[in-house]
């Protein structure tokens, strides 16, 4: 038991990230089950993801388009007249802000600047994402021999660092635990 008292600042971070994740992950389920995948219905949140890309990719100049997959719950993504991707609903960036929201939860302060901090963060992630899943297929259409590498690597490394940057930020200057270890 007396690692449990000399160690509860760790373990109630522990089971507070594990209860926000679990609860946010189910809630998000939930959602998901909404969407008939044999329908191939997708999701709003996946439409509007591959939407919002489209209107980025035309603000940049190049004719974009999406149309849905006749067989598959996505949409494919046409620069220009060809096709480049599939947008699934892992291209959405939801699993990524639960992820945000239950470390932020976990380093929780008072409700009103956690909710605050969690809601600006996803905002910003999802901006962040459009701009993400836009360049990706740009970079699918002028650079496809670097298609697996941008895909698998560099824009999941982009989108996870900029998490990790929110998290930092919130721990030293949002959340006042930078203070409590000071003391």
């Amino acid at each position: 038991m007396d690692i449990f008292r000399k160690n509860r600042a760790f373990f109630l971070f522990l089971l507070k990230f594990g209860i926000a994740y679990l609860l946010l992950s189910g809630m998000y389920w939930l959602y998901l089950s909404q969407y008939d995948a044999e329908k191939n219905e997708v999701d709003g949140m996946t439409k509007t993801v591959a939407r919002q890309a489209e209107a980025f990719v035309d603000f940049l100049g190049e004719d974009a388009f999406t149309r849905p997959r006749v067989h598959e719950s996505a949409y494919r993504f046409f620069i220009n007249g060809k096709s480049l991707a599939r947008i699934v609903e892992g291209c959405n960036a939801i699993s990524v802000m639960i992820l945000f929201a239950s470390f932020i939860v976990a380093f929780s302060t008072t409700l009103k600047r956690t909710l605050s901090y969690i809601i600006l963060g996803i905002i910003f992630m999802h901006f962040l994402n459009v701009a993400r899943v836009g360049l990706l297929c740009l970079s699918f259409y002028y650079y496809p021999q670097y298609k697996t590498v941008m895909h698998d690597i560099v824009f999941p490394a982009f989108i996870y660092g900029v998490v990790f940057i929110l998290w930092i930020l919130w721990i030293i200057k949002f959340s006042g635990n930078a203070e409590k270890t000071k003391t």
